[in-house]
C-alpha cells in the first residue's frame, strides 16, 4: 500500500503545476476505507477515463514526453489495489479541471491467513523473466508487477546489459523494447539468439511499433511475440503462464 500511495501521490504531484493543490483523504464507509487522491492539475479526458489503468498508456504523447511518463504505473496501482481485495477509479471532469483517484480497500477485524499461491504464480515462479528498457520508469515497474505475479525478474536498461545478462542471469524469457538508443531491440534479438545458439528462451517484443513490417523485422530478428503498447495486463500474463514449461522445472 504504500507503493500505491506513493504512486497515486507522484502522479498528483507530477501532472499539477505549481501552486496548485492535492488532497489525501481518507474515510470509513460501512465495511470498507475509502482512499482519495484528488488534485487541481491537467485532468484527464472523458475518452481516456476507461483505460488509464491499461498498461503503457499514454494520455496524449506531447505531454506525456514533457512529464517523461508512461501509464505503467497506474497498472501496477490497480494490480495491488485488487490483491488486497480492494477497488480503485479514476474520476476527472476533463482536461484542466484535475482528477481524483479512490480506493476502496476491505477492512479486517482479525489478521488475514496466509493466502495460498495462485496457479498463476505458480506457473510464473518457474519463469526467469529479463525485463529490458530504456525507460527506467517502465521497465522497473514492469519488473515489479510482474515479481508481485510470482516471477522471478531481473531488470536491465540496455542491450549490452541484457547480453550480459544472458550469462550471469540466464532467463528463461525476454522482454524487450525496440525503439531502444544504441542498440535497438531488433540488432538485441539477433545477437541473443547468435548467443543462444539454439537454447529455449521466448522474446517477447513490447513495443510501441505495431506497423506489419515491424512485426516482419520481429520476426526476421528471431523474436517470438510482439506485443503492441499499451498492453493488457491480463493479455501478457496470460502468455507468460501458456508458454511451454521451463526445462527442468
Amino acid at each position: 500500500m504504500t507503493q500505491v500511495l506513493a504512486n497515486l501521490l507522484n502522479n498528483a504531484a507530477k501532472y499539477t503545476e505549481p501552486g496548485g493543490k492535492i488532497w489525501l483523504d481518507v474515510r470509513r464507509e460501512g465495511s470498507k476505507a475509502v482512499v482519495s487522491v484528488r488534485d487541481t492539475g491537467e485532468g484527464i479526458p472523458s475518452d481516456m477515463l476507461p483505460r488509464v489503468f491499461d498498461l503503457f498508456t499514454q494520455l496524449d504523447s506531447t505531454y506525456s514526453r514533457k512529464r517523461g511518463g508512461l501509464g505503467i504505473g497506474l497498472t501496477l496501482v490497480k494490480r495491488l489495489v485488487e490483491m488486497h481485495g480492494g477497488e480503485i477509479a479514476a474520476i476527472s471532469e476533463g482536461p484542466g479541471h484535475g482528477s481524483e483517484f479512490v480506493m476502496r480497500l476491505p477492512l479486517t477485524t482479525v489478521a488475514p491467513r496466509a493466502r495460498a499461491a495462485t496457479t498463476t504464480q505458480t506457473i510464473l515462479a518457474q519463469r526467469r523473466i529479463l525485463v529490458v528498457d530504456d525507460n527506467r520508469d517502465a521497465a522497473d515497474s514492469l519488473g515489479l508487477l510482474l515479481t508481485f505475479q510470482g516471477a522471478d525478474v531481473q531488470v536491465v536498461h540496455d542491450g549490452p546489459a541484457a547480453l550480459a545478462a544472458l550469462g550471469t542471469y540466464h532467463p528463461s524469457v525476454v522482454l524487450l523494447d525496440i525503439g531502444m538508443p544504441g542498440m535497438d531491440g531488433y540488432e538485441l534479438a539477433r545477437r541473443m539468439r547468435q548467443l543462444l545458439d539454439g537454447d529455449d528462451v521466448t522474446l517477447i517484443a513490447l513495443t510501441g511499433w505495431g506497423q506489419v513490417q515491424d512485426r516482419r523485422l520481429s520476426k526476421e530478428a528471431g523474436i517470438d511475440y510482439h506485443l503492441i503498447k499499451p498492453v493488457d495486463c491480463d493479455a501478457l500474463v496470460g502468455l507468460l503462464t501458456g508458454l511451454s514449461p521451463v526445462k527442468g522445472s
